[in-house]
């Protein structure tokens, strides 16, 4: 059976109660961020943070001989484990942020990696490994329709040119708040079961049709 030398760490607080005199809250802050001056500290024994491991070396008494082995992510410290994984999640949403101002839909490799790290997160707060196999996933979904506000901006014009029962209103009275909530309101409120119903008919039709195509050339 072989040997490993394992280094365990746990992080204790050390705190201190200063005064410091200062014209505002943040500039009090950081007075006492930059204090060097650790002479009245004390250690929080109840506040010390979870054991985890730092080091492994193959063998006996080994530490710091030679090169370290790989750390099981599940066994290291969990606020480093949530601070890499931030990490992660923030490109996720700056791949859908760039998809989003594109007009683009997610691509499946980005479900695929949401997905994997959603499980990595759940794992991270549960304590447990990493997932390793990729998460299955929901067929994709198409974004049918976009409301755009600076469309909606134009039929106000085109509106306000032909109605007169709203003549005393100018486009520049419609503030882009006012939009704001009228999108909100549509978005909400509005039933699109109809028009997705039938784009799906149009598209199961679709569908057969290029299989019959397909099926009778072969």
């Amino acid at each position: 059976m072989p040997d490993f030398t394992i280094e365990t760490t746990y992080h204790l607080p050390v705190f201190r109660h200063r005064t410091y005199e200062a014209d505002t809250l943040d500039e009090a802050c950081r007075a006492a961020i930059q204090d060097d001056s650790w002479d009245i500290a004390e250690k929080d024994f109840d506040s010390s943070g979870p054991i985890h491991i730092t080091g492994i070396w193959d063998g006996a008494h080994a530490a710091y001989a030679g090169s370290p082995l790989q750390i099981p992510p599940q066994f290291d410290e969990p606020v480093q484990r949530r601070a890499r994984h931030f990490e992660i999640l923030l490109g996720l949403l700056k791949i859908l942020f760039d998809d989003i101002s594109a007009a683009r839909s997610p691509s499946p490799d980005w479900l695929d990696r949401s997905a994997w790290a959603i499980a990595r997160g759940e794992a991270i707060l549960a304590g447990d490994p990493d997932p390793e196999e990729q998460i299955d996933q929901p067929k994709p979904s198409h974004v049918l329709v976009r409301l755009q506000e600076d469309r909606v901006r134009d039929a106000i014009t085109a509106v306000l040119q032909v109605d007169p029962s709203f003549k005393t209103v100018r486009p520049a009275a419609v503030t882009d708040d006012d939009v704001h909530a009228a999108c909100l309101s549509i978005a909400t409120t509005m039933d699109f079961s109809d028009m997705v119903g039938n784009a799906e008919f149009q598209a199961a039709l679709l569908a057969i049709r290029s299989a019959h195509r397909r099926l009778a050339s072969d």
